[in-house]
């Protein structure tokens, strides 16, 4: 009975031995276990926020260039015209000059488009302009004559115009601004019954030779215009 409990006591002794260095080494593996498993499970992989795309701003489409028109220019208003009057033999213009009502006055140009006024004499005016034409005058009055001189000039008279050909009265009439083909007919009487009604023909004083246009209400005439009416063929 005494050596069973003996050995009972010795087995319990060594039994929890084992026991405890069971827990010991097992306590020992289990670090190296956990270390391991961490390193194995690779960590879960974060997406990046995405930033919303930044808008672009909208820029308008660009207009081509207009394209250049080819042709003829458009036809010049006869009021046009004469804005850029270049005078000559036959217009009537009156000059006159601030604070010398002895140097103004009113002038017609003679066959050369000269004129004569007081103390500079002869004047050459043909194809100037009218704000030319100040600055001449100007220019001479200051030569010894006006210390600063002011001018101007103001055409009363334009030059006539002619009209011939298949018209009832062809001849030299006035000139007046802003004056059109058909006023012009309607001055010389009217067309004759063999006129062509559809086209005439103008020569300007800076032109050699006339030129054929169709008739409409607007067709300008210019001073010293020359129209040929034709004859229609049928």
């Amino acid at each position: 009975m005494f050596v069973r409990t003996i050995r009972a006591a010795i087995f319990s002794l060594v039994g929890g031995g084992l026991l405890a260095f069971s827990g010991c080494a097992s306590g020992q593996v289990a670090e190296p276990s956990t270390s391991l498993q961490t390193q194995d499970i690779a960590p879960a992989t974060v997406a990046a926020p995405v930033a919303p795309p930044v808008a672009q701003p909208v820029v308008p489409p660009v207009a081509p260039p207009a394209a250049e028109v080819s042709g003829p220019a458009p036809q010049q208003s006869a009021a046009a015209d004469v804005n850029a009057y270049h005078l000559d033999n036959g217009d009537e213009i009156k000059v006159t000059v601030y604070d010398e009502p002895d140097l103004s006055g009113t002038f017609e140009l003679d066959g050369s488009g000269a004129f004569s006024m007081s103390l500079i004499g002869q004047v050459e005016a043909r194809n100037l302009t009218a704000r030319q034409l100040e600055r001449e005058i100007e220019r001479k009055l200051r030569d010894g004559f006006l210390r600063n001189p002011s001018v101007t000039v103001e055409v009363m008279t334009y030059r006539p115009f002619y009209i011939l050909g298949e018209i009832n009265r062809p001849g030299q009439y006035p000139y007046t601004n802003g004056l059109t083909v058909m006023n012009a007919i309607a001055s010389a009487g009217d067309f004759t019954y063999r006129a062509d009604k559809r086209r005439v023909f103008i020569k300007s004083v800076d032109q050699e030779h006339e030129r054929e246009v169709s008739l409409t209400p607007s067709t300008p005439v210019r001073p010293g215009d020359t129209i040929r009416i034709k004859q229609r063929l049928f």
